[in-house]
C-alpha cells in the first residue's frame, strides 16, 4: 500500500470517466465520490471498486449520460427511475430531492428503481447530515447470503445507512446485512489475511474466517444470524413495495449486479436536542474498553479520523489497482 494526494486520485478517476463519455459535471461528481471513499478508508468502494465500475460501463450495464426521472408523486413520497445511470449520480440526486422535501415539509422520501450500485452507502448519509437532516437509506443487491436455515445464497447484503447531524462530527451508521461486506472481504483477500471473526460458511456448512472461500461460494454470514437474515429480506420487500423495482431474486437471475432498487429518506427538524445526543455519546464512550488500550467510538467517528489522516498524509491505495487505473 502507498499514499497519494487526494487530488491526484480524484483527477485519475475523472480522466477515465471522461474517456467513457461521462458528461463533465457527472464525471467530476463520480470521481469525487470514488476518491472520497478511499480517503475515508472505504477502499472496497473507492479505488478497489473502480475497475469493476469501468467494466460495467463498457458492458453497457451503466449508462454514462442517463438521467433519473420522476415516475410518481404521492405527497412527500416520490418514485423515480434511474434509467440504469451511474448509481452514485442517481443516489446523490435522490437524496438531494429527499432533503428538499424534508426542508419544506419535515420529511421526504424518494424511492428509485432501475438504478446501479451506489458504492459507499454512507456517502448519502453524510450528504443528508451536511444539509442538517437525519438521513436514512437502503438498497438491495445481488444474492450473497443464505436465508437463516438455508444452504444457498438468496438474500442480498442490502446495506442500511442512518445518519444524524452533529456539529462536532456527524453520527453515520453504514452497515451491510452480512457480517462483512464483500468489499471488506476483498480487502482482506488482497492482503492475504483471514477475517478477524467468522464471516461466512465454507462448502461444508462450517463457519469460516477465509474470505476467499466466502467470496467464491457466496455464503456470507448474516449479522445477528436469523435477525440479519430477516432484516435483509424485509429491506428487499420495502424497496420493491416503494419503488416497484427489481428484487434481489430478479437481480441475481442476471448474474450481475445492476438495475437495483434504493430508498432515500430525509427528516428535518430545527431542534434535534443536541445536548441529549451528547449525553448518549458520553455515556457510551465512557464505558470501560474490553481490551487494554482499546477505544470505543460512535458510528462515523473512525471515518472522520481516517479522513483527517488521509488529508494530512495522502490517501492509502493498493499499488496494483492504482497502476491499473493509471493505464486506463
Amino acid at each position: 500500500m502507498i499514499r497519494i494526494p487526494f487530488a491526484q486520485l480524484e483527477q485519475a478517476f475523472r480522466k477515465v470517466l471522461l474517456q467513457l463519455n461521462f458528461p463533465e459535471k457527472r464525471a467530476a461528481l463520480c470521481a469525487h465520490i470514488f476518491a472520497s471513499n478511499s480517503r475515508d478508508g472505504v477502499h472496497s468502494h473507492g479505488l478497489n471498486r473502480f475497475p469493476v465500475f469501468v467494466q460495467y460501463v463498457k458492458d453497457g450495464l451503466v449508462h454514462p449520460d442517463a438521467e433519473p426521472a420522476l415516475l410518481e408523486k404521492n405527497g412527500f413520497l416520490e418514485t423515480w427511475t434511474g434509467n440504469l445511470g451511474a448509481g452514485m449520480y442517481n443516489a446523490t440526486a435522490c437524496m438531494q430531492r429527499a432533503i428538499e422535501l424534508a426542508q419544506a415539509n419535515g420529511i421526504g422520501c424518494v424511492a428509485i428503481q432501475n438504478t446501479n450500485h451506489w458504492m459507499r452507502g454512507g456517502t448519502y448519509g453524510w450528504q443528508a447530515a451536511n444539509a442538517g437532516c437525519i438521513g436514512i437509506c437502503f438498497t438491495n443487491a445481488i444474492a450473497g447470503m443464505p436465508a437463516w436455515g438455508g444452504a444457498e445464497p438468496v438474500l442480498g447484503n442490502n446495506p442500511l445507512v442512518i445518519a444524524v447531524p452533529r456539529a462536532e462530527g456527524h453520527i453515520v451508521l453504514d452497515m451491510a446485512m452480512s457480517q462483512f461486506s464483500y468489499g471488506k472481504m476483498q480487502e482482506h483477500e488482497l492482503k492475504q489475511e483471514q477475517l478477524p471473526v467468522a464471516g461466512g460458511y465454507d462448502d461444508n456448512g462450517e463457519l469460516t474466517t477465509d474470505p476467499v472461500v466466502i467470496r467464491n461460494n457466496k455464503r456470507a454470514l448474516p449479522i445477528g444470524f436469523w435477525k440479519g437474515s430477516g432484516l435483509a429480506m424485509v429491506l428487499d420487500v420495502l424497496l420493491v413495495a416503494l419503488s416497484g423495482g427489481r428484487s434481489t431474486a430478479q437481480i441475481t437471475a442476471d448474474k450481475k449486479e445492476f438495475g437495483v432498487s434504493q430508498c432515500f429518506i430525509a427528516l428535518h427538524k430545527p431542534d434535534l436536542h443536541a445536548a441529549l445526543i451528547e449525553e448518549i455519546l458520553k455515556y457510551t464512550k465512557g464505558s470501560t474498553p474490553a481490551t487494554r488500550g482499546g477505544r470505543i467510538s460512535y458510528p462515523g467517528e473512525n471515518t472522520l479520523r481516517k479522513r483527517l489522516q488521509s488529508e494530512q498524509e495522502g490517501v492509502l491505495v493498493n499499488e496494483e489497482i492504482w497502476a491499473q487505473v493509471q493505464t486506463m
